[in-house]
C-alpha cells in the first residue's frame, strides 16, 4: 500500500510538502496513534510511513517533505534515533530542538497570553513506559492566542498550529503537566489540515468551526502559531 501511494505521487509529478497547501496528498490517510518508532524495542514501529499518521507525525512528515533524514532530525534531538532522544514533548523538546526549523510567531497574529508548563519527563517515562531516566523537570513559557482572538486568521503561508490546554487531570494520568494536546497545519485559506482521531483520517476542516467546537471545553485555552522557516 505504501509503495502504491508513493508511485501515485511520483506519477503525478508532485512533491509531498513543497506546495502552497502542503500535505494534500495525505488527505484521507488513516489516523493511527503513535505510528512511528525506532524499529527496535521499546517502539518497534517504522521510522517513516505514508499510509497512517497521528497529529504530530503528520506535521513532521510534511515539514520533512518525505525525507527520512530530515524527519529524523525533526523527531529526535540532534537527529539521534533513540527512544529517549525522541522529541516527545512539543513544549520542551520539539520547539527547542527544532529552533532552526520553526519559530513561534503567535504575536504576529493576535494578542498573546503565556501558559507556563512544567514538563516532568522522568515521571512521564516511569508512569507511561516504566522506564527509569535521569531527566529533571523543566518549566517553559509558551505564548498562545486565546480562542476569543484566534478566529478569522488567514496566514500568507501555511503555519503549524498547536492547540493549548490546561487540564490538571492529565498530570495524574500521565505523570506530568501538558500544554500542547494537538497540532495541525493552518492553511492560507483558513482551513485546518490535520490527522483527526475523531474522524479517523487526515482531513481539512474550517478552522473557525473547529475553534468553536474546542471552546465548549473551558480547559482549552487557545492556539500557538508556528512558522516553518
Amino acid at each position: 500500500m505504501i509503495f502504491r501511494f508513493l508511485l501515485s505521487v511520483l506519477l503525478a509529478g508532485c512533491s509531498l510538502g513543497n506546495t502552497d497547501f502542503p500535505g494534500q496528498y495525505f488527505l484521507g490517510a488513516r489516523y493511527l496513534n503513535s505510528p512511528l518508532g525506532e524499529e527496535v524495542a521499546p517502539d518497534n514501529d517504522p521510522l517513516i510511513r505514508f499510509d497512517a499518521f497521528d497529529c504530530t507525525t503528520f506535521v513532521e512528515t510534511v515539514i520533512a517533505d518525505n525525507n527520512l533524514k530530515k524527519l529524523n532530525k525533526i523527531r529526535y534531538k540532534n537527529g539521534q534515533v533513540d527512544f529517549l532522544a525522541r522529541n516527545h514533548f512539543i513544549e520542551t523538546d520539539w520547539l527547542q530542538n527544532n529552533s532552526d526549523v520553526v519559530q513561534n510567531v503567535s504575536n504576529r497574529y493576535g494578542p498573546v497570553q503565556v501558559r507556563s508548563v512544567k514538563i516532568d519527563k522522568k515521571s512521564w517515562f516511569k508512569k507511561v513506559h516504566n522506564i527509569e531516566t535521569e531527566f529533571t523537570p523543566q518549566v517553559v513559557d509558551i505564548e498562545y492566542i486565546p480562542y476569543k482572538n484566534a478566529k478569522n486568521i488567514l496566514p500568507e503561508k501555511t503555519l503549524v498550529v498547536l492547540f493549548i490546554t490546561d487540564k490538571p487531570e492529565l498530570r495524574d494520568k500521565i505523570g506530568t503537566d501538558l500544554a500542547v494536546v494537538h497540532m495541525g497545519l493552518l492553511l492560507p485559506n483558513g482551513m485546518l489540515r490535520h490527522a483527526s482521531s475523531t474522524q479517523g483520517r487526515v482531513v481539512d476542516v474550517d478552522m473557525d468551526e473547529y475553534i468553536d467546537n474546542r471552546t465548549q471545553d473551558k480547559t482549552n485555552l487557545g492556539i500557538t502559531l508556528v512558522e516553518i522557516k
